[in-house]
């Protein structure tokens, strides 16, 4: 069985540092020398592709901080040559992840003309006294600008990240949130709760959230919301319309393999010999453009144990059966190996075991984290 190869290009810098953010982003302080950083990123993948498992490319999706900094031009000449490295499909699934507050409609055409054909519009809210509180940099008109220059610029693929749980949120405010969002039509909605991350401010500050049954009325009553406009849940936190998925995240649920290049990006890879391989790039990005005994900070063979954990905490994401065919080609090991896990889960009602196959119940869902405590290597 042949696994899907992603390639994730990592953008580390931003206009603002959220209070909620625990991604590897920094300030962007002066100009972005975009070339310098775009010669380090096709060194970076020529480093993996060449030295650890050369594999057709997918799906690609650039992610930060905000990839919207970076120019159309910038992003053609690092398609083109890496394109030179390594083969992929002229229909790939190229995702751009974009602030509303840094995009406007030639900017959108422009990354359109490059080979863009998939956008991920980071909204989060559209009402501004919730932005204000969550630090963006955009307010309500920016986003819904935003998008409709997104669906002029001639994106069909477009995705809105909307956030419920925030502070001080009402049921109905939520709602709100949500119903603007579908009105906007894209063909696919993350929709997921604000959770508190360490390493950030509002861990530091906690806000104050809605209580655990306003929780429970925003989730059933956006459920239903979703579904009564056709969206099909099909992760978590995932919802697409007329079948619309993200493939190089489903890729990822589906314990695929991928590239990742950018400070601080991860690698996972299947090599020759059926171990998997995971990379590390060196985090902070004066140090990723410095570096020249190569950038990667980090690099191990993964664990049975881990890899256990690692297909679990991933797979169990999806709204879809698994069968052990897929764990025994993905990881080499035999069902037996995941067997007693899923018993144990079983007995909880986090997941329901059949001869070939297993699945997340509904509570197994809604209790991920606690169903994912049973797969945590014992140290």
């Amino acid at each position: 069985m042949s696994i899907n190869t992603g390639l994730y290009i990592h953008i580390p810098w931003c206009m603002k540092k959220c209070p909620y953010c625990d991604f590897n982003s920094h300030l962007a302080k002066g100009e972005i020398l975009e070339n310098d950083y775009i010669n380090k990123l096709v060194a970076d993948f020529q480093y993996d592709y060449t030295n650890f498992s050369a594999k057709k490319i997918t799906s690609i999706f650039i992610g930060g901080g905000t990839p919207s900094l970076i120019s159309a031009k910038a992003y053609d000449n690092l398609f083109n040559r890496l394109n030179k490295l390594a083969s992929w499909d002229n229909n790939v699934e190229i995702t751009l992840e974009a602030n509303p507050g840094t995009v406007d409609n030639r900017r959108f055409k422009d990354y359109r003309n490059v080979g863009i054909n998939r956008l991920s519009i980071g909204v989060q809210s559209f009402n501004n006294s919730a932005l204000k509180k969550l630090g963006r940099i955009h307010d309500a008109d920016n986003a819904l600008r935003a998008i409709e220059n997104a669906h002029l610029a001639g994106f069909a693929n477009i995705n809105i990240d909307i956030m419920y749980g925030l502070p001080q949120q009402t049921t109905a405010e939520a709602l709100k949130d949500l119903e603007t969002a579908i009105n906007c039509q894209p063909n696919h909605l993350s929709w997921y709760e604000l959770t508190i991350e360490p390493n950030t401010i509002f861990y530091k500050k906690p806000p104050h959230q809605p209580e655990e049954d306003i929780f429970i009325d925003i989730e059933t009553k956006g459920k239903e919301l979703l579904a009564a406009h056709g969206f099909s849940r099909y992760e978590i936190s995932a919802y697409g319309k007329n079948q619309a998925r993200c493939l190089h995240n489903l890729n990822y649920w589906q314990y695929g393999d991928y590239y990742g290049i950018g400070a601080g990006a991860h690698s996972k890879l299947t090599l020759a010999n059926n171990a998997i391989l995971r990379l590390a790039k060196a985090r902070m990005p004066e140090k990723y453009m410095a570096s020249t005994d190569f950038i990667v900070e980090k690099r191990e063979i993964v664990s049975m144990e881990d890899i256990i954990f690692e297909y679990m905490l991933n797979t169990c994401r999806l709204i879809q059966k698994h069968n052990f065919a897929d764990f025994q080609a993905k990881t080499s090991y035999g069902e037996n190996v995941l067997l007693s896990y899923l018993k144990q889960a079983e007995k909880k009602g986090y997941i329901n075991i059949n001869h070939s196959s297993w699945h997340v119940t509904k509570h197994g869902l809604q209790y991920n984290n606690d169903l994912m405590q049973l797969f945590v290597p014992k140290i």
